[in-house]
């Protein structure tokens, strides 16, 4: 049989959110784990941009962008009604500001920016999301959804950078919300640790559903 594959990089958030959506999905697929200083030349000749992830389906068919996979997945199977609770308006705020912000607060020097001017912007979203789960468990209804797989490693990302900072924060809705999600058996089961993939490697499969 020929799988689905998905070139990932388990830390990377556009990869974990498609992971997260496949694995709620139930679609079974190969993953290859990618290092990113060395790209396998098949993740290259599936997708020119090189950066994962990179899901090559079984038809031959290539979804090189995060939430274009989650979405794929969802629309083939959705047992959990993800995609009812999808919010592309708060998926864009957080794929273009907050993702700015998020990226010059962690890695200043590498953007030559202030850490701290960047990380209060970020905060700024992140008290949007607060307003939002005051009303709501979830950040488009009771429910986990679509919306909150898809930000939810971006927020496990921003937290990570000065835990002890983020602990301080009057955003208890927020810290709850990433809590439940980090502890969940969804996260639980897609980070798990894979060595990088090799050709002629042992297919590591995910998922026991339909291919």
């Amino acid at each position: 049989m020929v799988e689905h594959i998905l070139y990932s990089f388990r830390r990377c958030p556009y990869a974990m959110r498609a992971r997260l959506a496949l694995s709620a999905s139930g679609i079974r697929y190969e993953v290859r784990e990618v290092r990113l200083s060395k790209k396998p030349e098949e993740l290259i000749a599936a997708s020119s941009k090189g950066t994962v992830p990179v899901l090559q389906r079984s038809d031959g068919v290539v979804i090189d962008e995060s939430l274009a996979i989650m979405r794929w997945a969802l629309a083939e199977n959705d047992p959990q009604g993800w995609l009812e609770r999808d919010g592309p308006a708060l998926i864009d705020a957080n794929d273009t500001a907050f993702k700015h912000d998020l990226d010059r607060y962690k890695y200043p020097d590498r953007h030559g920016s202030d850490p701290i001017a960047h990380r209060d912007n970020g905060l700024g979203f992140l008290r949007q999301l607060e307003a939002r789960l005051a009303r709501h468990e979830q950040l488009c209804g009771n429910a986990p959804g679509l919306a909150d797989a898809a930000i939810m490693p971006f927020v496990r990302q921003f937290a990570a950078v000065d835990l002890s900072w983020f602990a301080t924060l009057p955003l208890s809705k927020v810290k709850a919300w990433l809590a439940q999600h980090l502890a969940s058996e969804t996260f639980e089961r897609i980070m798990f640790r894979l060595p990088p993939w090799s050709p002629g490697d042992v297919p590591v499969i995910v998922n026991g559903g339909p291919s």
